[in-house]
């Protein structure tokens, strides 16, 4: 617990600081190193609490946040006013927050954030306000976002017998606001504008109590070109229309990939693993992939990327990131969806923004037995079934998406995405964009 230098008039009794943090090692101590940021904003330990969420139970799924919340109630009974979530990138000015936070009842329920809105519907969104998707707003998490008192406790008597309509978990800040707001039995995002998504550096900034740094780390040197194996998955009818168009762009700063289909091509070349095309999930065809990266007959890499052949990737990007992690340790990474998780479900890494291995997490998976129940089964499922069963945590990355890039993105078929293009490491559907 820790007070803050000054307290305002009406100040919230204890504000619960949620830290969104992650099991993996490298987001784990991003978190303690936020959780230490805090404190040192402190002058004594009486005013608020710090939750680590990957430390407040075993349950890998609590990063969905209604599993968390009947957890958060007991953990602070009836001393506490706000729940404040952020994630290892929300910067916060404790002062600040708390004269926001004052001006709030935490008896009465509310939602507060700095809002997002879509501009037209959207899958990941189940096309929901397909008439005026404007008129939902939902939270920006690298703003930071706040739940009273009154509504956690509500919402954590709730969710066992109440839960979301949908088992999958995609777009976790849109279904949280959509939970919350329970068809306009609840409280809609009020919108606070000192929660906010500009750089901390911004000379602007002295009037927010958020601010979020870089989504991209530094954490030094890249790793290296040929630490990183390159696995694209395709197939036959897609030979001439894609495949072209990898080897113009990204496939250029790769120096070990190789492409997996359903017939060997010499002109590519592409490998034929033995396992026919499938119209649904490709199971077989990606566990073929693992133990062929285990076998010898490719680079010893530390590293294994799985994509799609209509998924854009910046390498360089890539291996910035990659710099923060351990390839010695069992690493999945990538865009993390998740399966039932009110009900004990589990977390996996969605195949279309391109699935990330440390030789480690290939070694324990194929190690372990688990396999494919069939070759056209969902991978990407599949592997996340197998972590979740030995207990290997997934980790997510904003800078992974299965989404269509906005048209608007300097991204072309000639160009290659550099370290400091405007955009992301990897972007699923990319095909779509070439050909509006």
């Amino acid at each position: 617990f820790f007070a803050s230098y000054f307290e305002p008039k009406n100040a919230p009794n204890e504000v619960v600081f949620v830290i969104q943090s992650q099991k993996n090692k490298y987001h784990a101590e991003q978190a303690e190193k936020k959780r230490q940021e805090l404190f040192h904003q402190a002058v004594s330990l009486k005013k608020s609490t710090v939750v680590c969420l990957h430390e407040l139970t075993d349950y890998d799924g609590n990063w969905s946040i209604l599993p968390a919340l009947p957890h958060l109630s007991v953990l602070c009974g009836n001393r506490c006013s706000w729940f404040f979530f952020m994630e290892e990138v929300t910067m916060v000015k404790i002062q600040t927050l708390l004269r926001v936070l004052s001006r709030f009842d935490a008896e009465k329920e509310w939602f507060l954030g700095s809002p997002l809105y879509d501009d037209e519907s959207s899958i990941i969104h189940h096309y929901a306000f397909s008439d005026d998707p404007s008129s939902f707003q939902y939270p920006d998490f690298g703003a930071g976002w706040a739940l009273s008192k009154a509504l956690l406790q509500r919402l954590a008597k709730q969710v066992n017998d109440n839960p979301p309509k949908s088992d999958f978990t995609i777009d976790l800040k849109h279904e949280i606001a959509l939970y919350i707001w329970g068809q306009g039995s609840g409280p809609a995002l009020s919108p606070v504008p000192e929660f906010c998504v500009k750089p901390h550096s911004t000379a602007d900034m002295e009037k927010c109590a958020t601010t979020i740094t870089t989504h991209l780390p530094d954490c030094g040197d890249p790793v290296r070109t040929e630490d990183v194996f390159v696995a694209v998955k395709t197939c036959e009818k897609f030979h001439t229309e894609r495949i072209p168009v990898v080897k113009q762009t990204w496939a250029q700063d790769a120096v070990y990939l190789e492409y997996y289909s359903d017939t060997a091509d010499s002109s590519i070349p592409t490998v034929d693993l033995g396992v026919p095309n499938t119209d649904r999930g490709h199971c077989g065809k990606t566990f073929a992939i693992l133990e062929r990266f285990l076998s010898g007959a490719v680079s010893p890499s530390d590293w294994l990327l799985i994509v799609d052949d209509d998924t854009l990737i910046s390498l360089p990007r890539l291996k910035k990131l990659l710099s923060c992690y351990d390839p010695r340790e069992p690493v999945s990474l990538g865009e993390r969806y998740g399966y039932g998780l009110i009900q004990n479900g589990y977390s996996y890494i969605t195949g279309g923004g391109g699935m990330v291995f440390s030789r480690a997490a290939v070694g324990r998976l194929l190690s372990s037995g688990c396999r494919c129940y069939s070759d056209d089964a969902p991978d990407d499922m599949v592997l996340g079934m197998c972590m979740n069963t030995l207990g290997l945590p997934v980790t997510h990355s904003p800078l992974f998406h299965q989404v269509t890039p906005d048209p608007a993105w300097p991204v072309k078929p000639t160009l290659h995405l550099h370290e400091n293009a405007a955009y992301p490491a990897t972007l699923g559907n990319w095909l779509l964009l070439f050909t509006r």
